[in-house]
């Protein structure tokens, strides 16, 4: 059989259907990929979730408290009574005595010296010449530390270590002002700050960069959270990368790869993002009336009744007359009491609600709302309800 061969307009043709047809195909996989991905979507919606640098710490990388006694000097006669404040008159002729000056039996009279504490909190990784800020507060009777500036002062750790010395004029938000009859005061006059008040002169030794393994420290404990922690540690840094210890910790160790560069693997960790499970619970604030319940309280079927007790009292006193151009009367004012009481037993509110087992928080707080009861009558209704034992979570009362 004899072939004709083809033309260029022939071989055009056949390639421009060929492109056509291969992108019908490719619009529809892309189509129905999207489509796929859609359906996913909204059969799996994405649960909230927390990254491990907002739910847990670095064991060793903390804050260390500190604290010093010192004196305030330069008060406009508010500082400490001498004879009411004995310390504060011995630190004064200590002070005095160093510098060079004996006081010792003479009798001091200032009021412009005042006996304070000071305290400020060391960061982790504070190197000597770094600047911390510190408060300050009186232990005497002085009445304000406006004007005042803080003396030389060492602050202490807990193991009695000098780690930095606070120095500086005292920064007071309050105020008081007072004439002869009014006083008005406004804050706390005899509490104060200093910005950058105090140089570190010790470190705290920590070697961050030689750790085989790092441990996490949750900030609320719980088996499930420490386990998906460590299970999603595990999914990015390889199997038994970690492990959860107890529902506080977590250990991780540092792949022989990253041992040099421990603070970027620990940025790495703390970018992971978990999903923290929590007790059910229910918190309860008596005094102002707060109330604060989990998503996982849970009730078992119980009925309930609410009723309010409400005594009125009403008093319509009457004046009585005597008759015109009587003798011997007097006008007298007689009581007249009317008391009645409501126990919310008749009526449209009184009636007994019925809650069904496994009901969600939304619908507890729904049928509780539905009684029209307020806070405080809610918590005793939460409380009575855990006496029966259907409610299902721990209530922690503040």
């Amino acid at each position: 059989m004899k072939t004709e061969p083809m033309t260029d307009t022939a071989i055009r043709s056949g390639l421009r259907s060929g492109l056509r047809a291969g992108l019908r195909r490719t619009i529809a996989i892309l189509g129905l990929a999207a489509l796929a991905l859609g359906l996913a979507g909204h059969a799996a919606p994405a649960q909230a979730q927390s990254r491990i640098k907002d739910i847990a710490d670095v064991e060793g990388v903390r804050d260390n408290m500190l604290v010093g006694y010192g004196l305030v000097v330069g008060l406009n006669r508010t500082g400490d009574t001498i004879n009411n404040s004995p310390f504060t008159e011995q630190s004064l002729i200590g002070m005095l005595e160093r510098l060079g000056v004996n006081v010792r039996g003479d009798t001091l009279r200032t009021r412009n010296v005042a006996a304070v504490m000071v305290t400020a909190t060391l960061p982790p990784f504070a190197t000597q010449g770094t600047r911390i800020d510190v408060s300050v507060g009186t232990l005497g009777d002085a009445q304000s530390l406006q004007g005042g500036t803080l003396l030389v002062t060492p602050l202490l750790g807990a193991d009695g270590e000098v780690y930095a010395v606070a120095q500086g004029a005292v920064a007071v938000a309050g105020f008081t002002a007072q004439g002869a009859a009014e006083s008005v005061t406004r804050g706390v006059p005899t509490a104060g700050r200093i910005a950058g008040g105090a140089i570190v002169e010790r470190e705290i030794d920590f070697s961050l960069a030689d750790l085989p393994f790092v441990r996490l420290a949750l900030k609320n404990p719980d088996f499930t959270t420490a386990q998906r922690m460590s299970e999603v540690i595990n999914q990015t840094f390889g199997p038994r990368s970690s492990r959860a210890s107890d529902p506080a910790t977590v250990i991780i160790d540092v792949p022989a790869q990253r041992r040099g560069d421990v603070v970027a693997f620990i940025r790495d960790v703390e970018q992971l993002r978990v999903t923290p499970d929590q007790a059910a619970r229910v918190v309860i604030d008596e005094a102002s009336g707060t109330i604060v319940m989990g998503e996982n309280v849970r009730i078992s079927t119980v009925a309930i009744a609410q009723g309010n007790l409400t005594v009125r009292i009403t008093e319509t006193p009457q004046v009585s007359q005597p008759q015109p151009f009587s003798e011997g009367g007097q006008t007298v004012v007689v009581p007249r009491t009317d008391v009645q009481v409501d126990d919310g037993s008749t009526g449209p509110g009184s009636k007994l609600a019925v809650m069904p087992a496994g009901v969600s928080l939304q619908e507890l707080v729904r049928n509780l709302n539905a009684l029209g009861v307020g806070p405080r009558d809610m918590i005793s209704i939460l409380q009575a309800i855990k006496a029966a034992g259907a409610l299902q979570a721990e209530i922690e009362v503040m």
